[in-house]
């Protein structure tokens, strides 16, 4: 990591912090159109969140940037593959909500801090300190807790930490403006996501102007809902570790878990308290980890 990256860690955790706090909550929001289907549901998320990207492009008078990028084969390519990721993560993640499987849903994105930690060791030459293998250990046995309360590895928990863990590699690889990159993300799947709208409004299958005016709000509302919390996410995983951005994704879970437990009705275990106990427990150690990190670059700067 550079000094300039070290640097912006503070704002980049502040971005990734926010992002994980929104999506933590973010549930509560799917779960007032629960009544459609998922696919559905990611269509309109798409078509709206393009517009209202491809709208705030043209405000910050960025639309030759955009042009830049559909021109360089290599970053649309990555784009390409990024926005695929995302799509799945969407769909499934509103299937977890439909079907009531929030804790499943919860067990995969404690999964994907994992993976992002895997990739940045792996595929980015990370170092990990004594205290993060710790907190990896930590970590490990909060998703080990979690899996045995299941009982199983369902697929919805390694599907939504694998696309989200390879979206994340995928958008800190890729050297573009946030916000750019998110609305090439979108522009690149908004003419299927309006074909196959298109299609369902022609066979009379779509629910979107079906005399429900509050949820067509909620559909365009799906826009902005999923855009700020992800150019949130691409910003912050530009300026950090992604085994820092792996341990902050802790706190979309968690936060979650809660919604689903204190506000949906599902149970909260002895289990889940000390998967919470474990987590924080890991979250406080890095935490502690980066502060120290930070004094002694600091102090050698002042030396």
């Amino acid at each position: 990591m550079t000094m300039r990256e070290h640097h912006d860690e503070p704002l980049g955790i502040l971005y990734a912090g926010g992002t994980y706090v929104i999506w933590g909550f973010v549930p509560l929001y799917w779960a007032l159109l629960e009544d459609l289907p998922p696919v559905e549901i990611t269509l309109h998320r798409i078509l709206w969140g393009a517009l209202f990207a491809l709208g705030f492009t043209a405000l910050r008078r960025r639309l030759r940037h955009l042009a830049a990028i559909f021109h360089d084969r290599s970053k649309l390519l990555a784009l390409a593959a990024s926005s695929v990721l995302i799509g799945a993560n969407w769909t499934i993640f509103i299937y977890c909500v439909a079907t009531h499987q929030l804790v499943e849903s919860s067990l995969g994105y404690y999964l994907t801090p994992l993976v992002s930690m895997a990739m940045g060791v792996a595929l980015l030459g990370e170092r990990v300190s004594r205290l993060r293998a710790v907190a990896i250990g930590m970590a490990g046995a909060a998703v080990g807790v979690q899996a045995l309360e299941l009982g199983h590895l369902p697929w919805v928990a390694p599907a939504l930490a694998l696309s989200f863990g390879l979206y994340g590699y995928f958008r800190k690889r890729t050297h573009v403006d946030a916000l750019d990159g998110l609305t090439v993300e979108t522009l690149l799947l908004f003419p299927l996501a309006a074909i196959v709208l298109g299609f369902y409004a022609l066979k009379g299958m779509g629910s979107f102007m079906a005399s429900a005016p509050l949820r067509d709000l909620l559909l365009i509302g799906g826009g902005p809902v999923t855009l700020v919390p992800l150019a949130l996410f691409a910003a912050g995983a530009r300026r950090i570790r992604l085994t820092t951005l792996g341990f902050l994704q802790y706190l979309s879970p968690s936060i979650t878990l809660l919604v689903a437990t204190g506000l949906m009705g599902e149970a909260f275990t002895r289990t889940d308290a000390i998967t919470f106990a474990f987590v924080w427990g890991a979250l406080v150690v890095v935490a502690w980890e980066s502060h120290s990190s930070r004094r002694e670059m600091v102090a050698r700067a002042d030396a």
